[in-house]
């Protein structure tokens, strides 16, 4: 294995592992790292196959757990505000918008740690509108995995259901979007296969590894281990506009 295949792989550990704990972080590890390699608008594409086969993995671990009245409302939307959003990113990007995004992700993740989202709750009408845009936001960002679960802290929802229906939300996403890049980047794709495999074998083991740290967070401070990681990827998200 070459050193980069072995960084990719490790890195798409974490990443698996990330997002199964907290419902976000295959994309915001995988993208960056990956497109070190072959170009951003590549790393995209191709980190959108390991994120597909690790949520899909992960959906299917915690299925049972679902929120479904969260998913019809919040998720539903969520994932169309996502791909409007993402249609719009080559022409709507900008660094304003990109310091907009961080500071929601530090304002949502210090009161996950704090546990002042745990005095914030939305309701069914809410659900819908705050789907919406930060589907939306994180579409125009390309991170949307982040914004969802920022939002989502504002629900009245347990550990399980939390990454549960975020994953589902994720999926429809993956959905979409996948083909798309097959259709456009396909025999880019084809071209690093070893690659992908490599990632997807890691996510893999990322995912399982995560399902079991997932049961050992004890429900007090899974909101506080979901805000510190967003104020991780807000300050990761800033630190890319110095570059």
């Amino acid at each position: 294995m070459d050193p980069f295949a072995l960084i990719a792989f490790l890195g798409s550990i974490t990443a698996g592992a990330i997002a199964t704990v907290a419902g976000f972080g295959i994309g915001s590890v995988l993208t960056p790292l990956l497109g070190t390699a072959v170009g951003v608008k590549l790393g995209v594409a191709l980190a959108s196959i390991p994120h597909v086969a690790g949520t899909a993995l992960r959906l299917w671990i915690v299925r049972a757990d679902i929120d479904r009245r969260l998913l019809l409302g919040f998720g539903v939307t969520s994932a169309a505000g996502g791909l409007a959003g993402a249609a719009l990113q080559s022409v709507a990007s900008s660094p304003a918008l990109t310091v907009v995004f961080s500071a929601l992700l530090l304002f949502a993740g210090f009161g996950g740690i704090t546990g002042y989202s745990e005095r914030l709750r939305f309701g069914p009408r809410s659900a819908w509108i705050g789907g919406a845009l930060s589907g939306f936001l994180g579409g125009l960002v390309g991170n949307q995995g982040g914004i969802r679960s920022a939002a989502m802290l504002g629900f009245s929802v347990r550990k399980q259901a939390f990454v549960a229906t975020s994953t589902a939300v994720a999926l429809i996403v993956d959905g979409a979007r996948v083909p798309v890049y097959v259709a456009t980047q396909g025999a880019a794709l084809a071209a690093n296969g070893s690659l992908i495999l490599t990632c997807v074998a890691g996510v893999v083991a990322g995912t399982v590894l995560g399902t079991w740290l997932l049961r050992r967070v004890p429900e007090p401070i899974f909101r506080r281990v979901v805000g510190a990681l967003l104020v991780l990827l807000g300050l990761y998200t800033l630190s890319t506009l110095a570059r």
